[in-house]
């Protein structure tokens, strides 16, 4: 079977009204995880995404020792392994922080190797940029809309006539200020959607600033704890607002990690949410296995993370949550050359899980539907 991701839009547009959402994996180590959650999407036909973000993977192969092409070149020879069809790549968190011409330029460059890499679907984040004296919610994200439409129309301007998915966001995932989390407010993401549309410019799907964070969190003292912040009354607010005002987007929910597995399938708007990103959970899974199956290795990366970022005051858990993903490329070569009874282990808990959050993300048999809506 050829290497032939799909669309992101493909995707996005035959799932939009099935009240299901699809799973976005940022795969950091990929032995064993990629093909295991390609496993899981065959096994129950579901669409699923393959991703990395800017910081993750860039043209020096960001803290995962990825590059683009690295990525897109591994990721396909586990879907022609495993005989999977339905599935995109995507660019996760093209982040843009400044909105200067030079970094810009330089996004500009990350996207022309992904599109030559064969990413089918990238996600624009310039939410950083905000003008705090805007008077109305348009002032306000007028730059991260100027940076926004500029990107987009130079990824069409590099794709040509060809489909592709197009993520944007509207909030910075995770901020908080003095009162706690920010959020997105309808009227936000409303004037955010339209002014995009209104220059030529239509994602498919709008991260928010809901109440997620990404990665492993934490309390007061250091212990790991559940991502259960997500404000699903302000998520069903925003997509009404967006619906009522006859915008076609629908919401990609960032930092599912901690976040319960019945919390999902049971609270999460599906339908108003279709895209959902389960990354650093990947990560875990595979420290978890090693710290059973290498635990010589696991070791090695444990007191290379917390010796290299260890803080006063900082348990060394929460040190190695927060910040082993650093220790991927560093342990690149090791962990590219695990035995294959790990990479089997891995592999099949990687399934496991994956099924688990499709399940809850009511996925099954979203690959026929897509298949439907490319015949149609």
């Amino acid at each position: 079977m050829e290497c032939n991701p799909l669309p992101g839009s493909v995707i996005f547009n035959a799932l939009k009204d099935k009240n299901c959402i699809v799973m976005a994996c940022n795969t950091r180590i990929i032995p064993g995880i990629t093909k295991g959650i390609f496993r899981a999407a065959k096994d129950i036909d579901s669409a699923v995404m393959i991703e990395l973000a800017k910081s993750e993977s860039n043209l020096e192969g960001g803290y995962t020792g990825l590059t683009p092409a690295d990525l897109s070149m591994r990721t396909c020879a586990a879907a022609r392994e495993v005989g999977v069809d339905v599935w995109a790549l995507h660019a996760d968190h093209i982040g843009v922080k400044k909105g200067t011409i030079e970094e810009l330029n330089s996004v500009k460059e990350l996207i022309t190797a992904q599109i030559d890499a064969g990413f089918t679907s990238f996600a624009i984040d310039a939410s950083h940029l905000f003008n705090f004296d805007g008077k109305t919610a348009a002032e306000e994200l007028a730059p991260n809309i100027a940076a926004t439409i500029e990107l987009a129309r130079f990824i069409r301007s590099e794709v040509g006539n060809s489909e592709f998915g197009l993520e944007a966001e509207v909030g910075e995932i995770g901020r908080t200020d003095t009162s706690g989390m920010v959020l997105t407010t309808p009227d936000e993401a409303v004037a955010f959607i339209r002014s995009l549309n209104d220059s030529g410019v239509y994602p498919q799907v709008l991260a928010i600033a809901n109440g997620s964070t990404h990665g492993n969190i934490f309390d007061e003292n250091g212990n790991p704890i559940e991502q259960v912040t997500i404000d699903i009354p302000r998520t069903k607010e925003v997509a009404n607002a967006l619906r009522e005002n006859d915008l076609d987007v629908r919401i990609a929910q960032h930092g599912i990690t901690g976040t319960p597995r019945h919390l999902i399938s049971e609270q999460f708007p599906h339908g108003d949410i279709i895209k959902g990103n389960v990354g650093t959970f990947w990560m875990n899974l595979v420290w978890d296995v090693l710290k059973e199956e290498e635990p010589d290795l696991y070791q090695k990366i444990w007191d290379w993370t917390v010796t290299k970022y260890a803080a006063e005051g900082t348990r060394d858990v929460e040190v190695f949550g927060k910040s082993s993903k650093f220790a991927v490329k560093e342990f690149f070569s090791e962990l590219y050359s695990l035995d294959e009874g790990t990479v089997s282990v891995i592999e099949d808990r990687a399934c496991e899980e994956a099924s688990s959050f499709m399940r809850a993300f009511k996925s099954e048999g979203s690959a026929e539907i897509v298949r439907e809506y490319m015949r149609s």
